[in-house]
């Protein structure tokens, strides 16, 4: 719109320039017009008195024609000097309208500014002001030109703030990036200026007052106090984090470290060795891992990586190191925790089938004992040659085999073992689980009937604690059957997308309370810990599994749980 008014203001000057153009040339040809006209007049006189008076024309006629030459001559001269006239008129009406429009253009930009423009006095009285200054202190250039200290826009109570401003401003101290003040509206309304002052000089380089500039900063300072705020809170988060945090950028001189905060530079200080040492780790150590330790301050860290784009541009690496010792410590003490938890309850399992196995045992004692006895009578016979010896000793051997399996089986289900993750066939972890529940399901008068689906990819596990959660599931089914006439366990396993799934069947009496199932201490049973389910179920989950128990349609319940495939393990479990 300023733009539009200047564009007016020009157009209506060079009409009056046109104008000016069109009508400076009537006044020397007025004055030619009124030349020609006395001339013609006197002409004509002269004939008229030559006619009447010839006897003065024939005494004078030499007189009367250098009279006539000296009128010529003053002709030709007032003609010469009216066109030099016209001439020098016409340049001086061009350079006046030149100097009009500039200045009506100087004065439209002035009129068109957005900030204000205040011109004072040595003394500091105010002898201009533009509109802009005017809108934005609310007062009219009548009642601030003239105006002397202090000045109308002057907060009241604060003269002597504005008077130190004020001596500053006339003292030429004031400093390149301005002043800021507040200033008062003469509606009462007050925002914040920032005013910048140069001295104002006339043309002999006299300085004969000051030029200030003024522009309302109410909003951009609050922003700025805002985004200052921010950032403010923003570095004390940064600064308070446990975690240490730096920004480091790749120069041809190595690392330069562009930010870290009190954490870093509690471990590190202000070097980018930490950052450098980090990296370092993590470029050597080509797993998929991100924990990293750093043996000369003897921490563990886990540490993240990203690429931004720093202030200036430039790509930087920002990297977040948390100390996980503490943590890693204190996994390690649950792990240990866990172990002895399992095994516990591995040997409470082989106490409560401690008569169980004693029976099943006693059998291939006895008949070894038997089987002995039988031979020593034919050898003391000196029957040494009888085929019933060596089919004696055959059994006696058989039946040792069978106990000393029986033995080893229990041997190495209770045995305590750190744990060992390992790719092993889930057909070998069901049978050797089978042959200690058959045990159990024989004390009970039941039966178990497994089917395992054909060319199944192994998985990667601790085959005891699988074999530890799967004869939980089973003795639960057995026992939960003893009340009943049903005497068929079933054990299924089959291939569900990228896992194994096993689902344990019972017909037992049911779930009571599925959603207290896996509750530490819960137990249906009269005598039981309430421990076993929640065991397991933190067994299939450690290795990336599911575990869970849905009714049977056909009465009792479904215990299943799944494993990944060995080829969907990262292998880097500890």
């Amino acid at each position: 719109m300023h733009e539009n008014n200047q564009k007016s203001l020009i157009s209506k000057s060079l009409n009056y320039s046109t104008k000016s153009r069109r009508l400076h040339w009537l006044a020397p040809v007025f004055v030619i017009v009124l030349y020609i006209v006395v001339m013609m007049a006197f002409f004509s006189l002269q004939r008229i008195q030559t006619n009447l008076l010839p006897y003065f024309v024939n005494n004078n006629e030499g007189l009367q024609h250098l009279l006539n030459l000296i009128i010529i001559a003053l002709s030709t001269i007032i003609i010469f000097s009216l066109f030099l006239m016209w001439r020098y008129t016409r340049q001086r009406l061009k350079t006046e309208q030149a100097l009009e429009t500039e200045t009506i253009f100087r004065r439209a930009m002035e009129n068109s500014m957005s900030t204000g423009m205040r011109v004072i006095d040595m003394q500091g009285r105010i002898i201009y002001v533009n509109p802009a200054f005017c809108r934005l202190i609310g007062w009219d250039e009548s009642s601030l030109v003239g105006s002397a200290l202090p000045y109308p826009y002057w907060i009241p109570g604060r003269h002597k703030e504005h008077m130190r401003t004020m001596e500053i401003v006339l003292s030429g101290k004031t400093p390149s990036s301005g002043l800021e003040l507040e200033v008062q509206r003469r509606d009462g309304s007050r925002f914040t200026a920032r005013m910048y002052v140069s001295p104002m000089r006339n043309p002999d380089g006299h300085q004969i007052g000051w030029m200030t500039s003024m522009t309302d900063i109410t909003e951009p300072k609050r922003v700025r106090e805002a985004l200052s705020a921010a950032h403010e809170r923003f570095m004390t988060v940064l600064e308070s984090l446990d975690d240490a945090i730096s920004v480091a950028a790749d120069t041809p001189n190595g690392i330069e470290l562009l930010f870290a905060n009190r954490t870093y530079r509690r471990m590190f200080g202000s070097q980018p060795y930490g950052h450098q040492e980090l990296l370092k780790q993590r470029t050597e150590n080509h797993d998929d891992g991100n924990q990293y330790f750093i043996p000369t301050i003897n921490i563990w860290f886990e540490v993240h990586h990203r690429t931004l784009s720093w202030t200036d541009g430039r790509k930087v690496r920002l990297q977040v190191a948390r100390d996980i010792t503490e943590r890693l410590k204190h996994e390690q003490e649950s792990r240990n925790q866990q172990e002895k938890i399992q095994l516990t309850s591995r040997l409470t399992t082989m106490g409560e089938m401690a008569s169980t196995l004693a029976h099943e045992l006693n059998q291939p004692l006895t008949a070894i004992v038997n089987y002995n006895t039988a031979a020593m009578n034919l050898l003391k016979a000196g029957k040494t040659d009888n085929p019933m010896l060596i089919t004696a000793l055959e059994k006696s051997a058989t039946q040792a085999e069978r106990a000393g399996k029986i033995i080893s089986r229990i041997r190495a289900f209770v045995k305590r073992s750190d744990p060992r993750r390992q790719t092993v066939s889930i057909e070998r972890i069901v049978s050797n689980t089978l042959d200690l529940a058959e045990i159990d399901a024989r004390k009970h008068g039941k039966q178990i009937e497994s089917y395992i689906e054909p060319d199944l990819p192994d998985v990667y596990a601790d085959p005891i604690l699988i074999e530890q959660v799967l004869l939980n599931l089973i003795k639960n089914g057995l026992e939960a059957m003893i009340q009943n006439q049903e005497t068929l366990v079933k054990v299924h396993i089959a291939r569900v997308e990228k896992e194994v799934e096993v689902s344990v069947i019972d017909r037992g009496h049911g779930l009571k309370e599925p959603e207290r199932l896996f509750e530490p201490f819960f137990s249906t049973k009269t005598e039981g810990l309430g421990m076993g389910l929640n065991i397991c179920r933190t067994i299939i989950e450690s290795h990336n599994g599911q575990l869970w128990a849905v009714p049977n349609p056909e009465g009792g319940t479904i215990f299943k749980f799944r494993l990944p495939f060995s080829n969907q393990q990262t292998h880097s479990q500890h």
